[in-house]
């Protein structure tokens, strides 16, 4: 059974930080591209970063010099390093894994606000 756990977010002021994390069980996680998304509220969800089985990394210019996406193969886990935080990046944030098949997790809230 495929899982997809993310964790670590919460309240963060305007200017915060926060790390994301995704941990997968269940796939051969190196295999897999990894990437972060996220749903606001009444916004379709949107693309945030991703990062390659190599670790080459894309990100929306949104969020570019902002957030860092990164992985951990022996820990099977993914990470979204937000830093800058703005009220705008409040949204619930997605974890998925893609190879052929694509598997999401359930999300965690974030929330920037004062």
């Amino acid at each position: 059974q495929v899982q997809l756990v993310e964790s670590g977010g919460g309240l963060v002021q305007p200017g915060g930080s926060l790390r994301l994390s995704c941990a997968a069980s269940g796939i051969i996680f190196s295999s897999y591209a990894m990437g972060w998304y996220r749903q606001g509220p009444g916004r379709e969800r949107e693309l945030v970063a991703t990062i390659t089985r190599g670790g080459s990394t894309t990100y929306a210019d949104s969020v570019k010099g902002r957030f860092t996406i990164s992985r951990d193969n022996a820990k099977r886990t993914v990470y979204l390093q937000m830093n800058s935080l703005k009220p705008e990046d409040t949204a619930v944030y997605y974890c998925n894994a893609r190879f052929i098949v694509e598997f999401w997790g359930q999300g965690t809230q974030v929330t920037v606000s004062s």
